[in-house]
């Protein structure tokens, strides 16, 4: 009896244990079949799930004393201004206790993209771009966003994307708002009945910034250019016609020095060329040296005040720049960083502590997929009279015959 009564225990057991596997397997079924109908609806839900999973990873992070990864992509080596924010950005953020992993990708936007995506394996925590190709960046930008890497765009805005979280720059129209400004001053537009001749030179229409400045300043200028103060002879006064690509020195030059050669060989006398960059402006100030038969010094803007154009400056080559202040970006990027590497989202509150002026914007900027919030910089006018404003920013000094301004960094 004993023998049966465990015999048919155990066929009991048995059974309810396969039954048992059964219900599991059934109901594993049926919960693979709901995910999959209810994939949508779940989405938002897992992709907030991961975004606060992001969020608290970084303010742990923080709060343990881990060293975090600052990714930082520039455009390029070949133009004084990009080694002085790359340098200067690295120097920041290890100050303040983070790695930085620096690349500069020779002003190709597919280099660029290795770039990123390699940082992007190295599970950087941040990542901050200044793009090469504003408009080249989307799907490495939505792997970042996948793997819970923020983005900021640093002084160039990045289109096309979601995945674009802040911007820090200048303001970007009030550049060439304040070359516009310059003219007109310099001019005397206001009382002059002129006419004066003026050509433009504008940016790489790859840059989202370009046309911003060019803007700027043509629309500061069209009031006396629908007055005919200011006349065109070349008759370009599109962005499309007068854009550079690249910001190429040597391509300005060219340019205007076909323009010289077609509109002023008569005689004809240039009064402005308005360059929106200093790199431009060094080529249009060679041509001019080179091939204007004109007596006078036409008046020649920038932007960015790099040494040669400085020196250009003393020696009467150019009449001005505006300056963006490298280190004042730089500062108000690490303070957005620092907030969006602890967790927080950083918005408006954030001014008030920041060591900069600067404006918080959440209408002008707009990507071709969101307004992307932005921290927006004031620019200034440098001439030769107050280039001891450079100096006091610590990133020039006087040469020995206290002549002609130098770089202190070591990258030129």
């Amino acid at each position: 009896m004993a023998r049966k009564f465990i015999a048919m225990l155990s066929a009991f057991l048995m059974l309810g244990t396969m039954t048992a596997c059964g219900a599991v397997d059934s109901g594993t079924g049926n919960a693979g079949t709901d995910t999959n109908t209810n994939a949508n609806a779940d989405s938002k839900t897992d992709n907030s799930a991961k975004d606060d999973a992001a969020a608290e990873s970084k303010a742990d992070d923080t709060s343990s004393g881990g060293k975090q990864t600052v990714g930082i992509a520039m455009p390029t080596k070949s133009l004084e201004r990009w080694n002085r924010d790359g340098e200067y950005l690295k120097d920041q953020f290890e100050a303040a206790g983070y790695n930085v992993e620096l690349k500069y990708s020779d002003d190709d936007p597919n280099q660029q993209n290795n770039d990123i995506q390699g940082m992007i394996a190295d599970k950087v925590d941040l990542l901050l771009i200044a793009a090469v190709n504003g408009n080249t960046l989307s799907q490495t930008l939505s792997d970042a966003k996948d793997e819970g890497i923020e983005v900021i765009a640093y002084d160039r805005l990045i289109m096309n994307t979601d995945a674009v979280d802040y911007y820090v720059s200048f303001d970007n129209y009030t550049v060439g708002k304040l070359q516009g400004e310059y003219v007109k001053k310099e001019l005397g537009l206001d009382k002059n009945a002129g006419p004066f001749n003026i050509e433009f030179t504008a940016g790489d229409p790859a840059d989202n910034n370009a046309p911003y400045f060019f803007n700027g300043a043509y629309e500061t200028l069209k009031e006396f250019i629908d007055a005919g103060k200011l006349t065109i002879p070349s008759g370009k006064e599109k962005f499309e016609q007068v854009a550079t690509e690249g910001w190429s020195t040597d391509t300005a030059l060219e340019n205007m020095q076909n323009t010289l050669a077609s509109y002023y060989a008569d005689g004809t006398q240039l009064d402005v060329a308005l360059c929106s960059n200093d790199s431009t402006a060094l080529g249009v100030a060679q041509a001019i040296a080179s091939d204007y038969s004109g007596s006078n010094a036409p008046l020649v803007t920038g932007q960015d005040g790099d040494i040669a154009n400085l020196k250009n400056i003393v020696d009467g080559k150019q009449s001005m720049t505006v300056y963006k202040n490298v280190s004042d970006e730089a500062g108000v990027t690490l303070e957005v960083s620092k907030a969006v590497l602890s967790g927080q989202t950083p918005d408006a509150s954030l001014v008030s502590s920041l060591s900069a002026e600067a404006a918080y914007d959440t209408e002008s900027y707009n990507n071709g997929k969101k307004v992307v919030p932005s921290y927006l910089l004031v620019p200034y006018v440098i001439t030769k009279d107050n280039l001891d404003l450079l100096v006091d920013t610590g990133l020039y000094k006087w040469d020995s015959d206290h002549k002609y301004l130098e770089s202190t960094a070591s990258t030129t």
